[in-house]
């Protein structure tokens, strides 16, 4: 076998090992050892492979909070791609201050990049929370919302998600993202060869299977009803009325169609949430109506 056939080999192998989990300080290793027994490997490709080893080693530890808000932005332009941003600036800048303040009052007040609120052009009802602080909320959704305490609601179980940061889950169980994106990005650059166009390929779409979770999939309901606890406590702490969000869930029951793409394919059927929420909130008493509030609410969210 000549070295080219032993070079191309000693790639296919390096990325075999890979993917089937190899150890890393084997791998890190490895792309040294292969360049020396072949003669073919250049440094560069070596060290291609030894980056694509460290990516591996990392995927099993904590994802880090800027790793955090680089796929969960990317996740948020997958979102987006499908359904557009709402060209409204009043409407967009009342829910951002609205949710800024909502994510102050939760425990995970701050992410690398900070909160991010977008209304969809959307008729669907429906919300997204990506990792990081990505909050997208439907215009259809928030035709649902009778009040600003509705749509603080509605902001607070998404933010719950971003708190417990539900959306690594989701990625932890689908693809080492870490590992397959360098992966891919080291052989485009420095392996080559069809094996390397096919493995590119199949893994290009990492963003776009997370996305499908959050889209089509939805969370467990363990999860859902987690955010639903701190939305709850979230609300309470800032003074809206933690009884708005049940209201919501009743108001959304009347919107959704069964068997359709929206919030009811993602979530737990509202009657399920409800009579959870009941037991949580029943201590709480009314919170009265603040007529600053309402005012704002119809001026912003009025004309959707």
């Amino acid at each position: 076998m000549n070295s080219e056939r032993l070079g191309d080999a000693g790639a296919k192998l390096a990325v075999a090992l890979l993917l089937l989990g190899a150890g890393c300080t084997a791998l890190t290793e490895l792309g040294t050892a292969v360049g020396q027994a072949t003669g073919s490997l250049t440094p560069q490709q070596a060290q291609s492979i030894n980056r694509s080893a460290q990516a591996m080693e990392k995927t099993f530890q904590d994802i880090t909070p800027e790793q955090e808000y680089y796929i969960g932005r990317s996740v948020a332009a997958t979102v987006l791609h499908t359904y557009r941003p709402l060209d409204n600036a009043a409407a967009n800048r009342y829910l951002n201050v609205i949710g800024g303040v909502l994510a102050q009052a939760s425990d995970r007040p701050e992410t690398f990049g900070g909160y991010h609120f977008q209304i969809l052009n959307s008729d669907d009802v429906n919300a997204f929370s990506a990792p990081g602080g990505f909050v997208m909320v439907s215009r259809g959704m928030l035709r649902c919302c009778r009040s600003e305490d509705a749509v603080a609601a509605v902001l607070a179980h998404e933010i719950g998600h971003v708190q417990g940061q539900h959306g690594l889950r989701a990625i932890k169980k689908g693809r080492l993202t870490s590992a397959l994106t360098v992966l891919a990005a080291e052989g485009a650059k420095n392996l080559g060869g069809q094996d390397v166009a096919e493995l590119t390929r199949a893994f290009e779409g990492t963003i776009g299977d997370i996305t499908s979770t959050l889209m089509n999939n939805g969370y467990a309901r363990g999860l859902e009803r987690e955010a639903d606890q701190t939305a709850v406590t979230i609300l309470q702490r800032v003074g809206y009325d933690p009884a708005a969000l049940v209201a919501m869930l009743a108001e959304m029951k009347q919107h959704l169609q069964p068997g359709g793409l929206d919030f009811a394919k993602t979530h737990p059927s509202p009657d399920a949430r409800i009579a959870e929420l009941r037991g949580l909130i029943s201590a709480a008493g009314p919170v009265a109506t603040n007529p600053v509030r309402r005012r704002r609410f119809e001026r912003a969210i009025g004309s959707l």
